[in-house]
């Protein structure tokens, strides 16, 4: 409400009901995108925190913004929560407040199609490899020995440049890995059995802000006891959600 500092959501519309401001970098499919025709927002984080905001009585507002800026826009209080495929850390954990998981992901890799040399992980050691710009797949990726780290702004760019044989593989979120591959990859790029990494997926609000942090673990648990969060999951990943996310 306005005026309201950390206590909540921070803007209210004249129906009285509470603006969640949700900002997200909509270029990271199957979890959030923007549609080209309508210009809408979609996909499982958009979902996620939409059904969210509808069983606390929020009007859910999202505004796009680059990955690296959402714990900037957070701190400056530009946004009240942040959905973005966001890796729970304890780095991150110093700067906001997560919930409780929603996804459990994990670090893989996307190489050409053609690319018969990355197999494992140890195959990697020594190669140009892509990244986003402030995400796991960086941090994991300067951890490989011998490794040369391209930091891009958007991972769609550093998927262009895979296929273009700029970079040796992408280092990235394997939902968005094979999203990618599938939709958009025109058969020029695969997803490598690469598993770096397990990662639990959080939405972050500013550090301190424990109202709002209630209210978002509240509704999320709400949405997973009345069946529309494994609902939402299936849609997106066809497949229900496993047991231990629905706890």
């Amino acid at each position: 409400m306005a005026g309201c500092g950390q206590t909540g959501s921070s803007d209210t519309k004249s129906s009285g009901q509470r603006v969640l401001r949700v900002g997200m970098d909509a270029s990271y499919p199957p979890f959030g995108s923007q549609n080209q025709e309508t210009k809408d927002y979609e996909g499982f984080d958009v979902d996620i925190i939409r059904a969210i905001g509808e069983a606390e009585g929020f009007d859910v507002e999202i505004s796009n913004r680059s990955f690296d800026g959402l714990i900037p826009a957070l701190q400056a209080k530009e946004i009240d929560v942040a959905i973005n495929d966001i890796t729970i850390t304890d780095d991150r954990k110093q700067s906001v407040d997560f919930s409780k998981p929603y996804y459990i992901a994990g670090l893989g890799v996307v190489t050409r199609a053609d690319n018969d040399t990355i197999h494992t992980a140890e195959d990697l050691q020594g190669k140009t490899l892509g990244v986003s710009i402030g995400s796991t797949g960086e941090e994991a990726a300067r951890k490989i020995p011998g490794a040369n780290v391209r930091v891009f702004n958007a991972i769609n760019e550093a998927f262009l440049e895979v296929q273009n044989g700029g970079v040796d593989a992408v280092v990235n979120d394997i939902p968005t890995n094979e999203y990618y591959v599938s939709h958009a990859g025109n058969k020029k790029v695969r997803s490598a059995e690469v598993a770096l990494t397990k990662e639990d997926l959080g939405i972050a609000v500013l550090k301190g802000n424990t109202e709002l942090l209630t209210k978002i673990d509240d509704g999320l648990a709400k949405i997973k006891a009345n069946g529309k969060f494994a609902e939402i999951y299936e849609k997106w990943f066809g497949k229900q959600p496993p047991q231990e996310l629905l706890q």
